[in-house]
């Protein structure tokens, strides 16, 4: 599959009905800078990517630079139901909106500048430079280096922005055949599941460094083949690759495989269950020092898993503990923390065995 709509490309068209802040906007207007963005309402860094987004708008004003919003489609029984959950959410974070938003309930937009792009991940943005042709595209992290080469004219023709293109293009590429892929397993999955076990088989060939395929095939041997040798040899190697890669995303993973609420563990082998699992728990702690304070909550509410099914059931409840401490001190919107403070205490009160509190909250019932 190839990518249509590229750096150098002429912009497409802005094809949208529904414009939920600002005024519409029908067609990109020489000598101006405009950095569309696509999000979805259910992507977690597609709030604080817009929040960052209109500072970025405010610092460049000055010479004519404009952010669009483009909530990608979100699908309910009517639109009416899906602006109001479009518009909810860009009030939470942008409650004093100065970009433009707009809902592509249609998908027009979508299949113009996402699909074209090969690009499949959210936040993504464009930038439509004072030709009105592309200049960039890429997640919106890289528009503070970008931004500045765009303005000044040195991007376009920089063998940096040729080698970020190129790697764009190449990682479309494995996107749009790693779909196809899952597209096959789900569709061989509803006509059996050996023959889906292949399919994710030959992904794992294709794609050696995608955990979600990995865990996918722990899935179907444990949890719906209910094959429990084939599952624990694939699991435990799932294991010893997380700890010789020694990355944190592969460590969280195999953890969460190895003590999550996911299978019954019953029939796998407990003594080399808990080895590998105090490896993979170790590796993390010493990993998570450098991290901040969400994502070392994050760390110990995983290896909690760990210490509570080995039998060390103090230390389980003493990282949860830290968890809420971290989790109630860290910068999230209230919704959000209320919501992970009261996940983090149903788990407190499985450890404990008796209701757990913290600050007047009350875990609420399962």
């Amino acid at each position: 599959m190839a990518s249509s709509l590229n750096s150098g490309s002429p912009a497409p068209s802005i094809k949208v009905q529904h414009w939920l802040r600002g005024d519409p906007l029908s067609n990109f207007k020489l000598g101006k800078i405009y950095i569309p963005v696509f999000v979805s309402i259910t992507c977690s860094g597609c709030g604080p990517a817009l929040v960052r987004l209109a500072q970025l708008q405010e610092q460049y004003r000055y010479i004519g630079i404009e952010v669009i919003g483009i909530v990608a489609n979100k699908r309910t029984a009517t639109v009416d139901e899906a602006l109001a959950e479009v518009d909810a959410w860009v009030t939470k974070w942008l409650p004093n909106a100065n970009i433009r938003i707009a809902f592509d309930y249609s998908g027009e937009m979508d299949k113009l500048w996402m699909d074209a792009s090969l690009s499949f991940q959210h936040p993504q943005a464009f930038v439509v430079d004072r030709d009105g042709s592309i200049a960039f595209i890429g997640h919106p992290d890289s528009l503070e280096d970008v931004l500045p080469k765009v303005t000044d004219g040195s991007w376009r023709a920089s063998a940096e922005a040729k080698n970020a293109e190129k790697e764009r293009i190449a990682e479309g590429e494995i996107d749009a055949t790693e779909n196809a892929l899952r597209r096959r397993i789900r569709a061989a999955d509803i006509e059996d599941w050996k023959s889906a076990l292949s399919v994710i088989e030959e992904g794992i060939n294709l794609f050696p460094d995608k955990i979600s395929l990995r865990q996918s095939q722990v899935s179907m041997l444990i949890g719906e083949m209910r094959d429990m040798e084939a599952g624990w040899i694939a699991l435990a190697q799932f294991a010893r690759d997380a700890i010789e890669r020694n990355s944190e995303d592969w460590l969280f993973a195999a953890v969460e495989e190895f003590f999550g609420p996911h299978y019954d563990y019953s029939e796998l082998p407990f003594a080399e269950r808990l080895s590998l699992g105090k490896e993979l728990s170790e590796r993390i702690l010493i990993l998570c020092a450098q991290q901040d304070a969400l994502s070392l909550a994050e760390s110990y509410e995983t290896i909690a898993y760990y210490y509570n099914e080995s039998g060390d059931n103090g230390l389980a409840v003493g990282l949860i503990e830290l968890a809420l401490n971290l989790v109630d001190g860290g910068p999230l919107p209230d919704e959000d923390k209320q919501e992970w403070l009261a996940h983090l205490l149903r788990v407190l009160t499985e450890y404990k065995g008796e209701a757990a509190f913290y600050g007047g909250i009350m875990p609420p019932p399962k």
